[in-house]
């Protein structure tokens, strides 16, 4: 049972990450990604630090401003570039790779063994996610694919990074720093880059804080929480939920449409994150101290 209580609150971070582009566009001012990243994440990163009190000590200073970069400023910089030069189909499809990358960077980095039904339920998902969401002709730009790739690799880093350095402190104050670090990082970037903020309404404040306290600091708590309960491999299959939401957010409240090879491709992705968590778990008792 504890087991399935990490995964489940570990699988509530990328499925609140499926509702960001709902929010994003209905809610935010467009054409400033990099600033929007950065209101994201800056106040959400100085309110946790306020409530913990704890700043990083030795190492911990560049090891948060590099996770603070992989998780958000890189990531978040090339999700947005992607975003924008490729449709939303063909961004997602190229950023659902990560998990596949985690399996390479695991073994690299921890000494994970790549196991093959891991990888065989990676390709899986990646499959159920291309039939959620790309849709026939569409085009293919090569550097929207290079940055979708880019950032499909930065968060891969920073997935395994962040539970290969797990420090000794909670997940709100592991959280603190790297958003922290990643908002100041994303800062000099959006003020000299792009234009500024019209006057905000009501509307944008609300998804504006939704990013923040939800989808940034929420989530991150509880996906860190999680890399460190249930591992990289299990936590980045998690990640598949993000599109599978956001293609049902805008079936029920955009009235977009749900056809028949959507529906396919949903249950490829819950049963490939479904087979994802089984070979965990099966690793698991093969290798308790693992």
């Amino acid at each position: 049972m504890s087991r399935l209580r990490d995964v489940g609150l570990t699988a509530l971070a990328p499925a609140i990450w499926g509702s960001t582009y709902i929010v994003t566009t209905q809610l935010l001012p467009p054409g400033a990604p990099l600033t929007v990243a950065m209101l994201r994440a800056l106040p959400a990163g100085l309110l946790l630090a306020l409530l913990v009190r704890q700043l990083p000590t030795g190492a911990w200073w560049w090891k948060s401003l590099v996770l603070g970069a992989l998780n958000f400023s890189l990531f978040w910089a090339f999700l947005f570039v992607s975003a924008y030069r490729l449709p939303g189909g063909v961004a997602a499809t190229v950023g659902a790779v990560q998990p596949l990358i985690v399996i390479g960077l695991s073994r690299l980095v921890m000494g994970t063994p790549v196991r093959p039904l891991a990888i065989v339920a990676g390709i899986a998902g990646l499959c159920g996610v291309a039939l959620l969401v790309l849709r026939p002709g569409a085009a293919l730009d090569p550097l929207g694919v290079a940055a979708g790739l880019g950032g499909a690799l930065s968060m891969a880093f920073g997935t395994v990074l962040s539970r290969h350095w797990k420090p000794d402190v909670s997940p709100l104050t592991f959280t603190a720093w790297q958003l922290t670090a990643g908002g100041l990082m994303l800062a000099p970037a959006a003020f000299l880059l792009e234009p500024g903020l019209p006057v905000l309404t009501a509307q944008n404040y609300a998804g504006f804080l939704y990013l923040g306290l939800i989808g940034a600091a929420f989530t991150y708590i509880l996906w860190f929480r999680g890399l460190a309960r249930i591992g990289p491999q299990a936590a980045s299959a998690l990640g598949f939920l993000s599109p599978l939401v956001a293609v049902l957010l805008g079936w029920s409240l955009l009235g977009q449409a749900l056809d028949a090879v959507q529906m396919v491709g949903v249950i490829v992705v819950l049963v490939s994150v479904w087979a994802s968590q089984r070979i965990a778990v099966a690793a698991g008792r093969k290798s308790p101290a693992t």
